[in-house]
């Protein structure tokens, strides 16, 4: 999960980006970067932190230029890494920037090829890079001092042949223009906007229509599956279908918790989808439960307001705000290794004792992760004086890795990993438990006649992974790679070159 954006405009861009990479800080705390390019020279800036850490007004001063990308970033591997830090850059051919988000599933593969038959060097352990070097490479066979819209669109088409996996895609060529393309599932989200202007049309292209909305950007669309945008420094833009074959089957997971409410992803308004997700939820606890058992709903902010409050209404119940979030701690389950995590719930949350004293209280959380949230929460609830604790899950049982972009590869740290519901409830000491069904949520969130969404890709719920080419072998391979142990060890490892650094 990351945010991407790509601005052209007819004025300077840094800070449009900047206000742009703010709004998308949910999807990524780890690292932030903006490249900007007048005329045909990039400026480039990039580190680890929040975007208000990393850049300052001397950095935006010298940020010049009328298009820009930028980026925000958690890490799928690895802990915080400046080297890892996006956008990168490749100077051959023309000079080429390019931001990521998701995951390439034949990375490994595509490292090797491009050494040994592209005879391009990649630097870091990032996929994003391999991704860039794959386009770069792609564009330089079409053999041009002076590349035209056909060369960009076959450059995509060679990406689409030889990488797999889920990718939203912005890229900026000094002194043509930007681009922006969408894996042939288009798994994860991509839309563009436009604005009209005294001085012209000015174009965004980003994860989320949160960041061109709030910048009074009109949308245009959602980047189709396996399609490529480009927008030339003219303003004028073209569009071409680049992968033979696509079905569009987004990210179940981005309407449950990674996308801000205020979105419209693929036609579909994350909000409403919450909403329907407690609607949903509540006819099942009125199916299997006395609703007479519970007191008071209160929400586990902030992403599962919108369905508890919905749910208590449905419910008739009351509904109060039982915990005080501290706006300044990161997301906790996409913290890098548990021990962070642990250390992080308490300080991200305090309980107001009123509203627990005495009640039977109902939870209500998106999801279930790891499941460490969870139990801290139901243990403050208790502290606080609940007098029973239940629980309820916006979404069903995440019980399987994700492979597309999402910290979740290692099944084992997945608390339902071959547990039951009655095991979990144990795990998180919770009185009662409750998950919401499968077939409630996809119901939920697509609304019929709202989307044109073939399927969802829901592998964290069911196991089915929508492009069809996960093996047992690379499962073990991600979770060697990937698991909080190792995680552990990089974080100290770079924390250790920090200090190195710092006395120095």
């Amino acid at each position: 999960m990351c945010g991407i954006v790509g601005i052209i405009g007819n004025s300077q861009v840094n800070q449009t980006l900047y206000d742009a990479l703010l709004l998308l800080q949910h999807r990524g705390q780890d690292a932030a970067g903006m490249v900007t390019c007048q005329g045909r020279k990039l400026y480039l800036r990039k580190g680890t932190g929040l975007v208000r850490d990393v850049f300052y007004s001397r950095h935006m001063l010298e940020l010049q230029g009328t298009m820009g990308i930028g980026h925000v970033r958690y890490p799928t591997a690895g802990c915080t890494s400046s080297a890892e830090a996006q956008p990168f850059y490749v100077n051959s051919p023309y000079g080429i920037t390019l931001a990521h988000n998701g995951n390439l599933i034949n990375a490994k593969s595509l490292k090797k090829e491009l050494f040994l038959e592209d005879l391009r060097h990649i630097n870091t352990d990032s996929d994003s890079e391999i991704l860039l070097n794959v386009f770069a490479h792609e564009l330089q066979l079409q053999e041009k001092i002076e590349a035209d819209i056909n060369d960009i669109f076959k450059a995509v088409e060679g990406v689409h042949r030889r990488c797999r996996g889920a990718y939203a895609v912005v890229v900026m060529i000094a002194g043509y223009g930007i681009l922006g393309f969408r894996d042939p599932y288009g798994i994860r989200p991509l839309v563009i906007g436009r604005l009209e202007t005294e001085t012209g049309t000015e174009h965004i292209i980003t994860s989320e229509s949160v960041a061109l909305n709030a910048k009074g950007f009109s949308i245009i669309g959602d980047v189709a599956p396996g399609q490529a945008i480009f927008i030339d420094l003219k303003g004028n833009l073209y569009t071409r279908q680049c992968a033979e074959q696509t079905l569009l089957s987004p990210c179940l997971f981005e309407f449950v918790y990674l996308a801000r409410p205020d979105s419209i992803l693929d036609n579909i308004s994350v909000h409403k989808a919450r909403s329907r997700m407690g609607r949903k939820l509540a006819n099942k606890i009125r199916k299997e439960w006395n609703k007479g058992d519970i007191d008071v709903v209160i929400p586990v902010p902030d992403t599962s307001r919108t369905a508890a409050l919905k749910l208590a209404n449905e419910l008739g119940v009351r509904f109060a705000e039982g915990f005080i979030k501290n706006r300044y701690i990161g997301r906790t389950f996409i913290m890098p290794g548990q021990t962070v995590r642990r250390s992080s719930v308490r300080r991200k949350l305090n309980a107001i004792d009123l509203e627990f004293q005495g009640k039977a209280v109902l939870l209500v959380d998106d999801s279930i992760v790891r499941g460490t949230t969870s139990q801290q929460i139901v243990q403050m609830a208790r502290e606080a004086g609940a007098a029973k604790v239940f629980f309820a899950s916006a979404s069903p049982p995440v019980r399987y890795p994700n492979v597309y972009g999402i910290d979740m590869p290692v099944a084992h740290e997945l608390v339902a990993h071959e547990r039951s519901e009655e095991d979990i409830k144990t795990i998180i000491e919770a009185d009662r438990l409750i998950y919401q069904e499968l077939s409630d949520l996809i119901d939920a969130v697509k609304k019929k006649g709202k989307s044109h969404v073939d399927r969802f890709d829901a592998s964290v719920f069911d196991g089915v992974y929508v492009t069809g080419d996960i093996t047992a072998d690379y499962l073990a391979w991600l979770e060697n790679q990937r698991n909080d142990k190792i995680k552990e060890q990089q974080r100290i490892a770079n924390d250790m070159v920090i200090e190195l650094h710092n006395t120095s």
